[in-house]
């Protein structure tokens, strides 16, 4: 049952960020090329409702569905982030997704981001793989 509600809220989601028009490449080409504020404008209100998210979850000591206690851990920033975020950008900037819109895009028949995906899982791994060798 849970796993229909998870199926339900990410196709919920999809249908979000096809309609809000996040998924588009000309929109994300639009805000790397500093044409139109949309973008920056999405993301801003994210961060705000992340922000506030975190907050309400802390002051209510918020649990997950499986009744245990939700733990932000704190990360050090590193090079390794840096240059990871960069990468991340250009791939973002290049395909016009970051992780979660491949999905809404190969759903939305944008079967080009396929591709996208291959590429995005097969830096997963050798990220996964190359990890013990990179210098943090």
């Amino acid at each position: 049952m849970r796993n229909i509600r998870v199926l339900i809220l990410g196709t919920l989601f999809g249908i979000i960020l096809v309609k809000g028009q996040v998924i588009s490449w000309f929109r994300i080409n639009e805000m790397f090329r500093f044409e139109d504020a949309y973008m920056y404008l999405v993301i801003g209100s994210a961060v705000v409702v992340a922000a506030v998210s975190l907050i309400v979850m802390r002051r209510l000591q918020a649990r997950t569905v499986d009744g245990e206690a939700i733990v932000i851990k704190s990360k050090r920033f590193t090079k390794g982030t840096t240059i990871g975020g960069i990468i991340f950008g250009l791939g973002w900037a290049i395909t016009g997704a970051c992780p979660g819109p491949i999905y809404a895009q190969i759903g939305s028949g944008t079967y080009l981001a396929i591709i996208t995906f291959l590429a995005a899982l097969i830096g997963a791994y050798l990220f996964a793989i190359l990890r013990p060798r990179l210098l943090f």
